[in-house]
């Protein structure tokens, strides 16, 4: 009993201490600010949040649009269990956790369990997976929500199981009516002008306008007068950073393209110090530079290819901060560079199969291939008129004078390389061979005298193993002749040798006496 009232009381505590963007989150639909072709008068998510037929959704949206405002009011709606867990912290035992108690909420008590899940777009490839059984099922209803593409960041068997809903950014007015619930929240006024510059740096983020307020609103409460102005909103908006996030990327990309494609300098300069101040891959640069010099610059300047290629490489070989100013040069060249999408429209409509092509792709014979080329070489001249056309029996043929002089240029290039590599090719192969033939003639000599070095020492193994031989001998007759020494000396110690000794010895006395 007694924790139930510290509880309490935290959360009272917690609720008036809450940022001002957090006490004002709507609790019912009505009260939601903007996402009106969501949540508007009979828009499909009002519908299926009010009939609590809710199937597992994706929320996709910059910050501060709603998208966690939207799943707090699904949850005190629905008759079903509500978790809440951010992929920030949460891992995939969380997960599993919340699909046992959703197996017992719906055995136990025959209710059905809604996820919702912050940040959905920080949860790996592996993480998302463990929730594909559970959402394909049924058994979890998953409520997404991210700030990313979901088309790059969300698994696609997990979107695919999903229904996507975008919301957009704020506009100036559904801002200016959110602060404006703000300004009576905090029983404060405010200056117009200073309500709407805040409302455009928002640029549609509500919980930045709701905190840049509440700060403005703070820096008003040391004066007399507690009126928000703007003085008070610039020093309030005075620490907020440019925000670039991966969601921009393609439309800071798209106006760089666009600002060298309409011949503007100074706007592609700007753009491109913007996406490497943000921390953009040079590399991704250079590659969309390269392309922009054959699709928008072309014929018109063929060296504009070759300053964004070693831009490119630049890029490679230097890398940054120094290739800053490779690519920059490159922006001024083909920004400045005169402009033709000849190639571009010419292999557009090769691309296309006009009636005259045979199933392979190759002209037909006959009226047919003439057509094609009619078809397409106005386009690689850059005009719209009638095909030019050569006297006599060439008549009807296309004359691509230009193309033509460029593939034999290309190809004398190309010879020109090949004949190089041969020539290389052969004189390298020419050292070899005197390579090879030097380390024989010095290594002839030397295996000579290496064969004379291993006969010498076969003789000198063979004498040592006849001397061996012969110490074995003497070490066997060695042995005979003490084995005879000892018999003798047995014999010459036993009683009868004696006596016949002393028997011999008597017979030499009696000769002499």
């Amino acid at each position: 009993m007694t924790d139930d009232l510290f509880a309490a009381a935290a959360g009272q505590r917690l609720a008036r201490r809450a940022p001002l963007a957090d006490r004002l989150r709507p609790v019912r639909l009505d009260d939601v600010v903007g996402q009106a072709h969501l949540v508007g008068d009979g828009r499909p998510l009002r519908r299926l949040i009010e009939g609590d037929r809710l199937s597992s959704v994706v929320l996709w949206g910059p910050p501060g649009t709603g998208k966690t405002t939207l799943a707090r009011l699904i949850a005190r709606v629905t008759a079903s269990e509500f978790v809440e867990l951010s992929a920030v912290s949460a891992s995939v035992k969380d997960v599993r956790a919340v699909v046992a108690g959703a197996e017992a909420n719906l055995g136990e008590r025959d209710v059905g369990t809604i996820l919702f899940l912050d940040e959905v777009h920080r949860f790996n490839k592996a993480q998302q997976d463990a929730l594909l059984p559970s959402v394909e099922s049924g058994l979890l209803v998953l409520i997404g929500a991210t700030t990313e593409n979901p088309y790059f960041e969300v698994n696609p068997p997990l979107l695919s199981r999903s229904t996507l809903f975008r919301l957009e950014p704020l506009d100036v007015d559904a801002t200016l009516e959110l602060l404006g619930r703000g300004l009576d929240a905090e029983r404060v006024g405010a200056d117009a002008e200073a309500l709407r510059l805040l409302a455009e740096r928002a640029a549609g983020d509500g919980r930045l306008a709701l905190t840049g307020l509440e700060v403005a609103v703070a820096l008003a409460a040391g004066r007399d007068d507690a009126t928000v102005t703007v003085d008070d909103v610039e020093a309030a908006l005075g620490t907020k950073a440019v925000r670039y996030g991966r969601d921009e990327h393609y439309d800071v990309i798209s106006a760089f393209i666009k600002s060298i494609r309409g011949s503007d300098p100074d706007a592609g300069l700007y753009w491109l110090a913007r996406m490497l101040e943000a921390g953009e891959d040079a590399r991704f640069i250079a590659r969309r530079l390269v392309v922009l010099a054959s699709e928008d610059v072309g014929m018109a300047d063929p060296m504009a290819l070759v300053v964004a290629d070693a831009a490119a490489r630049a890029v490679e070989f230097v890398g940054l901060p120094e290739a800053r100013l490779n690519l920059a040069q490159a922006v001024v060249h083909l920004a400045t560079a005169p402009k033709s999408n000849r190639v571009y429209r010419a292999l557009a409509a090769a691309a296309r199969r006009p009636e005259g092509l045979g199933a392979t792709g190759a002209p037909a014979r006959g009226g047919g291939g003439q057509r094609v080329l009619r078809a397409i070489g106005p386009r690689l001249r850059g005009g719209g008129g009638p095909t030019p056309r050569r006297p006599g029996r060439h008549a009807g043929r296309v004359r691509l004078v230009s193309a033509g002089w460029v593939a034999v240029l290309v190809g004398a290039a190309a010879l020109a390389v090949f004949v190089v590599l041969a020539l290389r090719l052969t004189r390298m192969l020419r050292e070899l061979h005197a390579a090879v033939d030097e380390l024989r003639r010095e290594a002839v000599p030397l295996l000579t005298d290496m064969h004379r070095m291993v006969e010498r020492a076969t003789d000198d193994l063979d004498r040592v193993e006849d001397l061996l031989d012969t110490a074995d001998g003497l070490r066997e007759s060695a042995g005979r002749i003490g084995s005879t020494i000892e018999t003798a000396a047995t014999l010459s110690s036993s009683p009868l040798v004696r006596f016949v000794g002393m028997v011999a010895r008597l017979r030499s006395r009696g000769r002499g006496g």
